[in-house]
């Protein structure tokens, strides 16, 4: 195989799965620049390589390509785009300047590592279904986070208003909390789980929707509307994760 020649390895999903790699990357340019409206567009991004990560596969299944190289491409693109990317655009987005954000490095570096660690063991499994949670559902868990104190912060004073103090002080709480429910054997979902599709097909093309909203200056209701929304969208999704873990307590 090795002798092969790589655009003879290559599929149309493979192309997709590009796709979603390459958002990844300008997301991380995103954390690079910093500021937060380049901040949002990074966690925007995010949002839309869930689409081609579901997309990938879509591909992948109506064509019959699913093989080796596009299972480890879609893990190696997966932990960038969600958990490399979203753990840096998270600490910048509430670090502090304080001593407090050495707690935040470690808590973005435990979310980048559990998701990793899910991928990798996800590649050598062979059981069906799910074990921990998916990756795109814990970036987009990070997205809806900073999507409510974004738009918070928007109606009460524009773009540069801080965002509400407890919400820094409780992010790497929830990034190590995240990070565990990636890795985790007590959290399961069937492979024809539904419920796991039907979360994610209606947060995930919502965040997009609503972060070009945040673009257009909206006024102070539509921002508290929408953060309203992205804070029911966070606590729905982590109550569908407690489903799991009672999910697989029950089958015990």
């Amino acid at each position: 195989m090795s002798s092969i020649k790589i655009p003879q390895l290559l599929k149309l999903k493979d192309y997709v799965t590009f796709i979603g790699t390459s958002l990844g990357i300008i997301a991380l340019i995103c954390a690079c620049i910093g500021t937060r409206a380049i901040l949002s567009l990074g966690f925007f991004l995010i949002s839309i390589s869930t689409g081609t990560d579901m997309f990938d596969g879509y591909i992948a299944r109506k064509t019959n390509t699913v093989n080796e190289i596009g299972k480890e491409l879609d893990s190696l693109s997966d932990s960038l785009t969600f958990g490399i990317a979203p753990a840096v655009l998270t600490y910048q987005s509430f670090k502090t300047g304080s001593l407090f954000d050495i707690i935040l490095i470690i808590g973005a570096i435990c979310f980048a590592i559990g998701a990793i660690l899910r991928l990798a063991r996800f590649n050598i499994s062979e059981v069906p279904g799910y074990t921990g949670v998916p990756t795109p559902i814990s970036a987009l868990l990070l997205t809806v986070y900073f999507y409510a104190n974004y738009f918070y912060a928007f109606g009460m004073g524009g773009i540069e208003y801080p965002f509400p103090e407890f919400a820094l002080y409780l992010i790497p709480a929830f990034m190590i909390l995240i990070a565990w429910f990636n890795i985790t054997t007590y959290i399961n979902f069937g492979e024809k789980d539904k419920t796991i599709y039907i979360v994610f097909l209606i947060i995930a093309p919502l965040c997009p929707i609503f972060g070009i909203i945040g673009i257009l200056n909206p006024n102070f209701l539509i921002s508290m509307i929408v953060s309203v929304f992205f804070l029911i969208s966070f606590i729905t999704a982590l109550i569908f994760i407690i489903r799991g873990f009672f999910l697989y307590a029950s089958k015990k």
